[in-house]
């Protein structure tokens, strides 16, 4: 596909039609997305290939108690787990929510659980009093070039980070060492739609000349 294509047409994933994910394709997706950028070119990611099912249950079930806030957040009007703002749910409002089991993580051919090595990472912003982000510039290049290699070979999955609110019980599942931190969980499959037209806002919506009140570009 043309580069600009598959930027264009690589949407979240969710639903798939059972077909197989053969060895060799991934292998192919994981070739091409390697050539991602990291800091420093340490090329600190590692990823963990999940095709056992229980494995895969297990790892949907440690989503849950986040999803569960999730879902209470948003119907109390809040922006689920929002950095700036504390969750204003009450701890049983939260342990009632029902969460759905099918989930894609139970559905897909292959779970990718994507790690980085913490040893090889630059985070400019750790003084800073907020949440730290700059980290990630060290693997999510190389989780959105696995979504983008996986589109154009025909497949599409979706990147979710909710089970790694249970981080710990990850690590212990898949023996993950205690310096590499748990970056996403990429589940892929044969879509059953692929979407062909996203939407997205236009760039006048987002980019500014010279300051962030600018005018736009």
């Amino acid at each position: 596909m043309e580069l600009y294509d598959v930027m264009r047409t690589t949407g979240a994933v969710r639903e798939y039609t059972g077909n197989p994910l053969p060895d060799d394709v991934l292998e192919r997706i994981l070739d091409n997305a390697r050539f991602a950028p990291s800091g420093g070119n340490r090329q600190g990611a590692h990823v963990i290939v999940v095709r056992d099912q229980q494995t895969r249950e297990a790892l949907s079930d440690y989503a849950i108690p986040a999803w569960k806030r999730y879902i209470a957040q948003a119907r109390n009007g809040e922006g689920p787990w929002n950095p700036l703002r504390p969750c204003g749910v009450d701890t049983a409002t939260v342990d009632a929510v029902k969460v759905p089991r099918q989930s894609p993580l139970h559905t897909a051919e292959v779970v990718l659980v994507v790690c980085v090595d913490l040893n090889v990472v630059a985070a400019f912003d750790q003084e800073l009093d907020r949440i730290g982000v700059i980290a990630g510039a060290s693997v999510y290049a190389f989780v959105w070039n696995i979504l983008l290699a996986a589109r154009n070979e025909g497949f599409g999955g979706v990147l979710t980070t909710a089970a790694v609110a249970a981080e710990p019980r990850i690590k212990e599942l898949l023996g993950i060492p205690d310096d590499y931190a748990v970056a996403a969980l990429l589940p892929l499959g044969k879509p059953v739609r692929q979407v062909r037209k996203l939407t997205r806002k236009p760039v006048a919506d987002f980019a500014t000349r010279e300051r962030f009140d600018g005018t736009p570009l």
